[in-house]
């Protein structure tokens, strides 16, 4: 859960095409977990132990969405968070992305935790 991992750096919106695109090359293939967490339905975890594929946002006027791709050779899974508000990461001491968190316009929180890199 969320309480392991501090998040300590808000990602810009202006320079979100550029994280994900940079996030999706140096992780491509790291394992992943996403879990959404909504005040009303409670938290669910919608997939887990899943290799990332890409992360790909359209900014507002193309789409305004943020899709997350899983898959070796191609997608075998994608979730979608519609109007995102708010992207915030975690880093481990050595500066590894730990976790991704995207809050959305309807309060609805996707929590994308990757695995551990093995030294």
């Amino acid at each position: 859960m969320l309480n392991q991992i501090e998040l300590t750096k808000s990602v810009p919106q202006e320079r979100w095409g550029e994280f994900f695109d940079q996030f999706s090359d140096g992780n491509r293939g790291r394992y992943i977990s996403i879990e959404i967490i909504n005040s009303e339905l409670g938290d669910e975890e919608l997939i887990q132990n899943a290799p990332l594929m890409a992360m790909v946002y359209d900014r507002p006027g193309k789409g305004n969405d943020l899709v997350i791709e899983t898959g070796k050779n191609e997608v075998t899974y994608a979730h979608t968070v519609d109007a995102p508000t708010e992207v915030m990461t975690g880093q481990s001491e050595s500066g590894r992305m730990l976790a991704v968190w995207i809050s959305d316009a309807a309060g609805t929180k996707t929590l994308v935790k990757l695995q551990p890199v093995e030294p």
